[in-house]
This record gives structure tokens, sequence and C-alpha cells, in this order.
């Protein structure tokens, strides 16, 4: 406890990658506490200091969700993978930073402010992680959860060279509460600066639960082993579809370079399905869950930001066929995915498709000459994995010319979780000894 606070004294007022932070008296009282407990009765967590993302309620922090709608407003009760945390021994610190609603790859919102870069803090951290990946990466935590739509906690683990897993969909559980059938995109998952912590981490945030559906009581992860040797496929940049920086490839490439060495055999795969088709089975399903999510905040859209809004008037307007006709799209492309990975144990692609750029921007407007549509269409290249609910590990990848970080997705068949895991464990200490 005492490391913890003195990393976050010492770099959060630059950075803001932890809000809400508790009194640190109370802190320092838990963690003695946490010390007389006999070993026998610890928790796999036991005394570790977590901050939780501040989309998740954690019992008596405040819970704003990066909105000035609920600034100040403090949970009465756990979310379910937090009362796991807790069970498990975790001492909640605050929370870590995140985007309004959690809404853009990019952490800022009226109520904390920016989240700046690990590595370059004139630069973006990414998000909706994006605090919790630049807690990780100073070191004011030792493991932080995040959760991911559209790369929510992959971006930011590659921007701030950490690690960041999106589990199977249903892995770890999401909240008995509301629909519980028609959104299936976004998921809970694990932050660490290893893939044996991500393990550690996951083993306690799963489980299952009658209530909700897709809950499956996911088995444990640990110990890892070493698969391999693995048919890996890298797909760069979809056959040309999504716009890279340069640099971002190349870059990439060092991390297959590594995999490679590991005994992995690495294909470059043209594209499998077509991105456009992704992309419209995507946008459809994200406005449409974003809209039901927001619909109680109808009555406050003047207090939403302009993003949350667009999102919200384009789900709102889609008819049911339009839905069922994207559900139609990401049907087909699970058929064809599933066929990929007759041949491929593991799927590769870089964690965007931009470094990352200035921390006063809202987000890209263009990447390489292309101009972006969305505030969200830089980020593309997550897209494949989130939409079919596929297991996906961002590992650190390197740098590029300007001294800044990019990742590597490693994207699994459902249920191979451990696999990939396993994997990017191997990698990690690849890279440790190189």
């Amino acid at each position: 406890m005492e490391a913890s606070l003195a990393r976050i004294s010492e770099r959060n007022p630059e950075l803001n990658a932890i809000v809400a932070l508790r009194d640190a008296e109370e802190l320092r009282a838990e963690a003695r506490a946490a010390d007389a407990v006999p070993p026998e009765d610890r928790g796999p967590l036991h005394g570790l200091p977590m901050a939780i993302k501040d989309l998740a309620n954690a019992r008596g922090l405040v819970s704003a969700l990066g909105s000035p709608i609920f600034a100040g407003q403090e949970a009465t009760a756990d979310d379910l993978f937090v009362a796991h945390l807790r069970a498990a021994g975790a001492i909640f610190i605050g929370k870590t930073n995140t985007p309004e609603f959690g809404l853009g790859s990019h952490t800022f919102n009226p109520v904390y402010g920016a989240t700046r870069n690990a590595v370059d803090p004139s630069r973006s951290a990414g998000g909706s992680s994006g605090g919790a990946a630049v807690a990780l990466a100073t070191g004011m935590v030792p493991l932080a959860d995040g959760s991911d739509m559209m790369g929510s906690l992959r971006n930011p683990a590659g921007w701030n060279e950490v690690y960041g897993f999106r589990p199977t969909w249903g892995w770890v559980p999401s909240e008995p509460q509301g629909d519980l059938f028609l959104h299936p995109l976004s998921c809970n998952g694990p932050m660490a600066r290893s893939p044996e912590d991500l393990a550690l981490l996951l083993d306690v945030m799963a489980g299952g639960d009658p209530r909700v559906p897709m809950a499956r009581g996911a088995h444990p992860v640990q110990p890892l082993s070493s698969p391999g040797p693995l048919r890996l496929g890298w797909l760069g940049d979809w056959g040309g579809a999504y716009p890279m920086e340069p640099g971002v490839l190349e870059t990439c490439e060092t991390g297959l370079a590594r995999l490679s060495a590991l005994g992995h055999r690495i294909d470059r795969l043209d594209a499998p399905f077509p991105a456009a088709q992704i992309w419209q089975s995507w946008i459809t399903l994200r406005s449409y869950a974003v809209a039901a999510r927001l619909r109680p905040l109808a009555g406050q859209r003047a207090q939403l930001k302009e993003t949350a809004i667009w999102e919200f008037d384009r789900g709102l307007a889609l008819s049911g066929a339009q839905v069922q006709e994207a559900s139609d799209l990401r049907s087909d492309w699970m058929r064809a995915a599933a066929h990929l990975f007759e041949t491929y144990d593991a799927l590769l692609l870089p964690t965007a498709q931009c470094w990352p750029f200035p921390v006063e921007w809202q987000y890209p407007t263009e990447i390489a000459g292309t101009a972006m549509d969305s505030y969200h269409r830089w980020m593309e290249v997550v897209v494949p994995a989130s939409l079919l609910g596929l297991p996906a590990l961002a590992v650190p990848s390197g740098r590029g010319a300007q001294g800044l970080p990019i990742g590597l997705q490693i994207i699994g068949p459902h249920g191979s979780d451990a696999t990939v895991l396993g994997l990017g464990q191997g990698y990690h200490c690849g890279a440790t000894q190189g």
C-alpha cells in the first residue's frame, strides 16, 4: 500500500490515471488489517491495492462514469465482478479514469479531465480503460480491471506497454440487470503487466451466474502452459481495408518476429471477410446497444457529450429490419471466422491504426490521408474480435520512430482463453529475456 501511494503521489498529478482516491490513512489502516489476517484465510488478491474502472460500481466509492450527471454519487453495492475482487482480498483505493460513459478510445471527461499517456504525457492514453493502463504502466497499482466494447482495454494496453485481455463472452459475467439478451458486445476483463498476472486476475473475475445467460462458469486458466508450436495468421491492414499510420505495421511485425523465434509459424493472410460488412454490422449493433443504455438519460440530453448524442440518435432511429440485417452480417462473419480457425490457432492484428495522438484532440479525423467518418472509425481494427466476442490479448509490440508505443492483438476462437494467455506469456518471457 505504501508503495502504491508513493507512486500515485509521484506520477498521478501529471498523468491523472486514478480519480476519487480514498483517504491515505484509511487505506493504511485497511492494509494493516490485511497484514493481520492469517495466511490460511487469505484470498488470491489479498492486500493488493486496486482502483476500479469508473464504469463499474464499488460499494462506498464514487461512480461518476465520467459524466456530470453522476458526479459525486457513491455506489451502494458492488458490481458482480467487483464483489469477486473484494472477496479475494483486494483493497479498493479509488477509481481509474475513463471517457464519459466509456464512449471513445481517448480518456477525457468533464468531471476529472484527461488521462495522459504513460510513455509520452503529451499524448492520449487511449480508452476507455486509459486510466487503468496508465496506472499499471507507472506502478500505481499491480493489477487493474478493464472493460472492452470496441478495444477499450486493448488499445490503451498497446499505447501504454502493458497487457490487456478481452475474454470470451461470458467468461466474466455481466451484471444481472436490465436486458440480458439483446446486446452482447461489451465485456469486462483483466489488465496487468504480464499475461501470468492477467490469468491470476481473470480467475478471480470469472464465474457463472444463473441470472446471466452467457455466464457459463468458466474454468480456471491457471497455471498457464506454453502452447505450441502454433500456426498464426497475420491480418495486418485487412488487405488494405484499414488505413494505417506509417510505421504501425512495421512495428507490429517486430512482435511477429518474436513469435516466430518462439517456434510459431506465421502466415500473411488476405482479408477473410469484407471489412465493410463487419463495420456496417458493428456500427448498427453498437448504436443500438448504446441507445438502450442511455435511454434513462433521455431527459438529460443536454448534459451528454456530442458523440453520446450521435450514438443515441442513431440507435433510436434504427428499424427492426436494420438490426436483423446487422445480426445476419455478424453471423456470416462468425461462420467465416470459424472456418479460418480450422487452419489457424490464432489471428494477429495491430491494437490500433495510429500512434497515440495529442491529448488535446477528441479523436483523429484522418489516418494516412483517409478521412474518418465517425469518432471511432480509427479503431476499426479491433472490431473483428469485438463483434464475435472472441478472446483477444493485447501485447506490447515496440515503439516507432517517434518513440511512441503500439501493441499487437492475439485473437483466438471462443473458449481458447488459456491458450491465448499461454501464448502471450511465452511472448512476454521471450521479450523479457531478449
